[in-house]
């Protein structure tokens, strides 16, 4: 199957489906999971479903406390350990511990992330948004792939985003030395660096029994907004200037439970055994995009790009070595 087979499969399952809904009769008893994000927003909502079904969760968590206390009311243990996506040490540092345990790792959803933030730099100089939601997760999947490998069978999941539209990978300055900082520019190159991540994982690792997959979870008002004034939010159409919601808006945003939904279809259904590489939406593949395709749809040629996903590899590869 070829990661640039983009179409949809038909899931049974659409935009409204939420997390439970597409575990139901899934039995994930046995099955270790890591959530990166796994304690505000969609990411919550991903670790109590896959709890519910059985499954045995860690959240990795630059906030300790505050994970502790928003995961205090799943009625399943919830493991959290400290890992911070902008300091690669304290990732490979909490992924060592990880595959020290010798547990295997069946499910990796690398959820969390950050979007359309002020220009911030971390480790040698890189570009914020670039690093967290991309390099840091490669780090982390790296870095436990001996446990991916020890479960058989095992699915990465990234988180890309309907915002890959808006860039491709700017390849000849991806952290804004030279060029000027355009904050839903540097968004939209992380997510489509996510969704390439996927492409180039699932080629590389399939033998060892690894397959990954990228989604777009849907729009849904989260903490992720949290760089947002509402003035921005009034002028992107999201909300009304009284802060209410627009009908439009109602009808197309998910909720959290809704917006978890996609990332767990992906991580755990039958219907994917086999497949690999390809960006999910609405709980199926999605389709690639076309003269018609609206800006908040479908897979952009470049995200499915085999020879791009395998240079983002090398360049990313460079840039870890550095630390």
């Amino acid at each position: 199957m070829a990661a640039r087979d983009q179409a949809p499969i038909g899931s049974g399952f659409g935009p409204k489906s939420t997390a439970r809904e597409v575990l139901e009769g899934i039995d994930l008893t046995g099955v270790n999971a890591i959530v990166t994000g796994g304690y505000s927003g969609i990411g919550i909502e991903m670790v109590k479903a896959l709890a519910d079904a059985g499954a045995h969760v860690t959240v990795p968590a630059r906030r300790l406390d505050a994970a502790k206390a928003a995961l205090a009311d799943v009625p399943q243990e919830i493991a959290v350990g400290e890992m911070d996506l902008a300091d690669i040490a304290s990732v490979r540092s909490f992924a060592g511990d990880y595959v020290a345990s010798e547990r295997p790792l069946h499910i990796l959803i690398n959820n969390a992330g950050i979007m359309a933030c002020p220009l911030d730099r971390v480790g040698p100089g890189w570009e914020k948004q670039f690093a967290v939601n991309h390099l840091g997760h490669m780090a982390l999947t790296q870095a436990l792939e001996p446990s991916l490998a020890r479960a058989g069978e095992s699915r990465v999941v990234s988180l890309s985003s309907t915002g890959h539209v808006r860039s491709d990978v700017i390849w000849d300055d991806p952290h804004y030395k030279t060029r000027d900082y355009d904050k839903w520019e540097a968004y939209g190159q992380a997510k489509s660096a996510d969704a390439l991540f996927a492409n180039a994982l699932d080629r590389r690792w399939k033998a060892k029994g690894v397959s990954a997959f990228s989604v777009h979870p849907g729009g849904i008002f989260t903490p992720l907004q949290r760089h947002l004034p509402e003035e921005e939010m009034v002028a992107l159409g999201w909300k009304n200037p009284d802060g209410s919601i627009p009908k439009a808006v109602q009808r197309m945003f998910k909720t959290p439970e809704q917006g978890a939904s996609t990332a767990v279809w992906a991580a755990t259904s039958p219907k994917l055994d086999g497949r690999g590489g390809e960006y999910c939406e609405d709980c199926d593949i999605a389709q690639l995009a076309g003269e018609t395709s609206q800006r908040w749809e479908h897979a952009r040629e470049w995200i499915c790009d085999d020879a791009r996903a395998d240079r983002l590899w090398t360049m990313s590869e460079e840039m870890l070595a550095e630390v």
